[in-house]
């Protein structure tokens, strides 16, 4: 199984076609577990990696990040090889301009994460959400002063509406920078929202689209074939989802045993056929998690079998033809 990779977005930048997604790492699995899931990833080829500077819980924000940043100390290339990403916007303390975007909290997030991440510069710094009171230009302001010192290479965007990335973009382009380079959202089978406007904005203005929880939650994970061998049993919001959508997912977990492949395979490959996706962000929290997502690569999908998953999940039109003539 060879790594595929391609540009994030209209940069000139290489990722693996997957990114390793960190949100597990401390809370859910353990630091040397963490390391060696890292170490995995670079082993099959992929070089893109995702964190935040909250991760680690409500009680431990950083943790995550610090755990990153003792990967990469340990050497052997591991800084060098990976496309580095985190997130700035969310309260890291209890006093104001603890988050946010205004140009304070960006310059004082930076370089927090820059010390736990333990590096100079980060490859990818993205708006975990649009901060609604801070004028873009004091966004790109503060963005520009970090490229200019070698601290952030690219910025992003996160949980973005369609609107904001045209504004943002706009901005940019006034000042002229080069502003957004991707956009980071749930995006699956299940959840295709973002197909009404922000894809469209995203491939108008060349952003690469990230898809977070490309399994909704584990939904699409063959979660009724897990229920009946009584592996898994579903709670919260995800008991009721599945109650909602138990004849869709019967009919895509009977679709993906009819292709002969698991059913995380054929959701993480559809995502792989979108042609505004970058990379689903995968979140293992095992080294056999990781090897499960690496295998939706190989996974080529017809134009038969893209019909039935559009039939079983539908999404939206592009606005305005969604809702209107």
């Amino acid at each position: 199984m060879g790594m595929k990779y391609t540009h994030l977005g209209r940069s000139g930048l290489t990722v693996s076609r997957l990114c390793l997604g960190t949100m597990n790492f401390g809370p859910h699995t353990a630091e040397a577990d963490a390391h060696l899931i890292m170490d995995q990833a670079h082993d099959a080829g992929l070089n893109f990696l995702d964190t935040a500077n909250v991760y680690g819980g409500a009680a431990n924000r950083g943790w995550t990040e610090e755990i990153v940043g003792r990967w990469m100390a340990r050497g052997g290339g591991r800084r060098e090889r990976t496309v580095l990403a985190t997130k700035v916007y969310g309260a890291m303390g209890d006093w104001p301009n603890d988050g946010k975007l205004s140009a304070r909290s960006i310059r004082m997030a930076l370089d927090a994460s820059l010390k736990r991440l333990q590096t100079d510069h980060v490859d990818l710094y993205q708006f975990h959400h649009v901060d609604r009171d801070t004028p873009w230009d004091e966004i790109w302001q503060a963005v520009d002063t970090a490229v200019q010192q070698g601290k952030i290479l690219y910025a992003g965007s996160s949980n973005f509406a369609g609107w904001h990335i045209a504004a943002a973009q706009e901005a940019a382009a006034r000042r002229p920078v080069m502003g957004l380079v991707s956009e980071q959202s749930i995006y699956n089978l299940m959840e295709r929202s973002i197909e009404r406007e922000a894809i469209p904005a995203a491939q108008h203005y060349g952003l690469g689209i990230l898809p977070w929880s490309p399994l909704h939650g584990g939904l699409l994970g063959g979660v009724l074939a897990k229920e009946n061998d009584g592996v898994r049993r579903t709670g919260g919001r995800a008991a009721k989802a599945l109650e909602e959508h138990r004849d869709a997912i019967g009919a895509f977990e009977d679709l993906a045993a009819g292709l002969g492949h698991a059913p995380a395979d054929v959701a993480l490959a559809w995502l792989l056929h979108q042609p505004a996706v970058t990379a689903p962000i995968i979140g293992p929290r095992t080294s056999a998690q990781l090897d499960a997502g690496l295998r939706a690569l190989d996974v080529a999908l017809d134009g038969d079998a893209l019909a039935r998953l559009d039939e079983i999940f539908p999404g939206p039109k592009t606005a305005p033809e969604d809702y209107a003539w």
